[in-house]
C-alpha cells in the first residue's frame, strides 16, 4: 500500500541524468520509483497525484538560509517552501544560535544578529545544540541542517572580545566545536565580516579547521572581504585555510563583485587552481545582483566589541562616535544606493525601503551620524541591501559546474531582497529556460544531490529507492519568480505540490498547513 503515487511526470532524478518516465512512490516517508503500467498501484495508492506535463525531482536545498528565528516565528515559512524549497542550512556566517552556556549571551547574539535574521518573539531558552536542533524537529515546514558559527564557540570560551584566545581558550573552543558537531553540526561556519566571529585570526581558524576535519565536517565560510586587496586576498585565506587543516572548503556566496568586474572569471579560475592541487573546494551563490546584511556592519570592527551593550555605549558617547563616524566603511555600497528596512518604531517607520542618503535628508545629518543614530534608536536591528554583484557575469557563476544554489535571503523588514522570494525559481526560469546556460538536469542536480553530498546528508536529494521523501512537481514552461525590487514579497508559481518527508506541504500551489519538517543531524541517515 503507498501513501501517495505520483504518475505521469518526467523525472529528474538529482543526478544529472537526463530524465525519464516512471511513477513516484511514497510510503510513510521513504520513496519508491516505479516503471511501466502502475494501474494495479493506482488503485491501492491513498491518493495519486497526475504530473503529466510536470517534472518530478527531488526537494531543492538552500545552502545559505537567513531563516534560522523567522521560521520559529512562522512555522509554515511560505517564502521559501513556494520556491520548492525541501531543506535549509542554518548557522551561516559563523552566525548560529547554538551553543550558548549563558541566556544572556544568546539573548546578546539576537539582538546583534537582529538587522539579519530578525528579532522575532520566540521562546530562545536552548542552550546545547541537541535543545536547540529539537526546537526545530517536526515544527517547521522544511528540513533544516546546521552548520555551528565560530561566533558563539568564541563567545563561549573567551567573552566577545577583540584578542587572541590563550592555550586554555584555544582547546576550550575545539571542545565546543566537538561537542556541537558530536550533537548533529554539519561542520563550522565563519562571517568573517561579523563581530565577534571576525576577531578570530587565521591561525585561529585553522586549529578549529583541524577539528573539524577530523570529526568529517566542512569549513563554510564568508571570507573577510576587508582583507588585502579586498577581492582575491579574502578568498586566499579561505584557500589557507583548507590546506593548512586539511577540511573541505566551501565558499559562501562567491559571486562576481560589482566593484571589481575585471577580476571576475579570475576568481573562478582561482578556485579551480587550488583543486588541481588536491583542495576540496565547492562554492555557493544566489542569481541576483543585490544583496544585504545587517546595517551594523558599517561600523568599525573595534566598536563592535564587547556584545551589543558595549556598542550602544559607544554609540551613545559623543567622543566615540566622531571616531566612527570618521572611520565608517562605505566600501560595501554607496550612501544613495544602499536600502534600509525592519524598522521597529512607529516614527521610523518612514524610513522603509528609503537610502542612507535619503534618511539622511529627512533627518538633516550626514549619512554616518545618521545610521548610528537610527541603530541606537533602533536597538542594532536595522537591515539594508544594495547593488552587491555584477549582473553581466552572474550567469558564468551560475552555469559552473561547482556553484550550488546558497539564497542568502533576508525574510525580515517590508523590503526585503528578492532573493527572498524567487532564487530557486528565478534560476530555473532564466538561465535553464530562458536563456540555457545549463540544461535542467544538471541545475536540479546543483539544487539537490550536490548540496545533499556536501553537507553529508545520505538519504536525500536523489529520486531513488529507499531515499527520503522529498519532492517536488513543478512545469518546467512556467516556473518563474515574480519578485522584483518594486514587486516585494510575490510569491514564486508554476511548483504545484512540494512534498517534505512523505507530507504534502504545496497542493496545486496552495500552502497545506502541514510542518513536517525534521532536524537533519549530521551522521544519522536514519530518523
Amino acid at each position: 500500500m503507498l501513501d501517495l503515487l505520483i504518475k505521469g511526470g518526467m523525472v529528474i532524478d538529482g543526478s544529472a541524468n537526463p530524465g525519464f518516465y516512471a511513477a513516484v512512490g511514497v510510503s510513510g516517508d521513504t520513496v519508491s520509483i516505479h516503471r511501466g503500467d502502475v494501474s494495479e498501484l493506482e488503485k491501492k495508492a491513498r491518493k495519486v497525484i497526475d504530473a503529466k506535463g510536470r517534472v518530478v525531482t527531488p526537494g531543492f536545498i538552500d545552502v545559505h538560509a537567513h531563516s534560522a528565528l523567522i521560521v520559529l516565528s512562522d512555522p509554515k515559512h511560505y517564502a521559501k517552501v513556494h520556491q520548492g524549497i525541501t531543506t535549509e542550512l542554518y548557522g551561516i556566517d559563523g552566525n548560529s544560535y547554538a551553543p550558548f552556556r549563558k541566556q544572556q549571551d544568546l539573548d546578546w547574539f539576537i539582538t546583534m544578529n537582529s538587522g539579519l535574521e530578525g528579532a522575532p518573539d520566540i521562546k530562545a531558552d536552548w542552550s546545547t545544540v541537541t535543545e536547540y536542533l529539537n526546537a526545530y524537529d517536526r515544527k517547521i515546514a522544511v528540513n533544516m541542517a546546521y552548520v555551528v558559527g565560530n561566533s558563539p564557540i568564541r563567545i563561549n570560551a573567551m567573552g566577545w572580545d577583540d584578542r587572541k584566545p590563550t592555550k586554555k581558550e584555544m582547546a576550550d573552543q575545539k571542545a565546543i566545536l566537538r561537542e556541537a558537531m558530536e550533537e548533529g553540526a554539519v561542520g563550522m561556519s565563519t562571517g568573517l565580516d561579523y563581530p565577534p566571529g571576525s576577531y578570530a585570526d587565521t591561525d585561529e581558524l585553522v586549529e578549529l579547521s583541524k577539528e573539524g576535519a577530523r570529526l568529517g565536517g566542512i569549513y563554510h565560510t564568508h571570507v573577510r572581504y576587508l582583507l588585502g586587496d579586498r577581492y582575491f586576498d579574502p578568498f586566499k585565506e579561505a584557500l589557507e585555510i583548507g590546506h593548512r587543516s586539511g577540511i573541505p572548503i566551501h565558499i559562501t556566496h562567491l559571486l562576481p563583485a560589482s566593484h571589481y568586474s575585471g577580476g571576475s572569471r579570475a576568481l573562478l579560475r582561482m578556485v579551480y587552481e587550488e583543486r588541481d592541487k588536491g583542495l576540496d573546494v565547492t562554492f555557493d551563490n544566489f542569481p541576483y545582483a543585490y544583496a544585504g546584511t545587517r546595517l551594523t556592519q558599517f561600523l568599525p570592527h573595534w566598536s563592535q566589541a564587547g556584545g551589543p551593550p558595549k556598542i550602544l555605549e559607544r554609540l551613545k558617547s559623543p567622543e566615540t562616535r566622531k571616531r566612527i563616524h570618521a572611520e565608517m566603511a562605505t566600501l560595501w555600497a554607496p550612501w544613495e544606493g544602499t536600502l534600509m528596512t525592519y524598522f521597529d518604531k512607529p516614527h521610523n517607520k518612514k524610513f522603509e525601503g528609503k537610502s542612507v542618503a535619503e534618511a539622511a535628508e529627512i533627518l538633516k545629518k550626514p549619512p554616518a551620524e545618521a545610521v548610528c543614530d537610527l541603530l541606537l534608536d533602533e536597538n542594532l536591528r536595522i537591515s539594508w541591501h544594495a547593488l552587491s554583484v555584477d549582473p553581466l557575469m552572474m550567469g558564468d557563476f551560475v552555469a559552473d559546474p561547482l556553484q550550488m544554489v546558497g539564497s542568502d535571503a533576508l525574510l525580515i523588514g517590508d523590503y526585503p531582497p528578492e532573493l527572498a522570494y524567487g532564487t530557486f525559481p528565478y534560476i530555473l526560469g532564466k538561465y535553464v529556460r530562458n536563456e540555457k546556460l545549463l540544461s535542467l538536469p544538471e541545475a536540479i542536480r546543483k539544487m539537490t544531490s550536490y548540496p545533499a553530498q556536501r553537507l553529508g546528508i545520505p538519504d536525500r536529494g536523489l529520486l531513488h529507492d529507499g531515499m527520503k521523501a522529498d519532492i517536488v512537481v513543478f512545469d518546467a514552461d512556467t516556473i518563474q519568480a515574480h519578485t522584483t525590487r518594486l514587486k516585494r514579497k510575490e510569491y514564486s508559481t508554476g511548483i504545484d505540490y512540494v512534498i517534505v518527508n512523505g507530507t504534502i506541504v504545496v497542493d496545486h500551489g496552495k500552502h497545506t498547513n502541514a510542518l513536517p519538517g525534521r532536524a537533519l543531524r549530521r551522521g544519522k541517515a536514519k530518523d
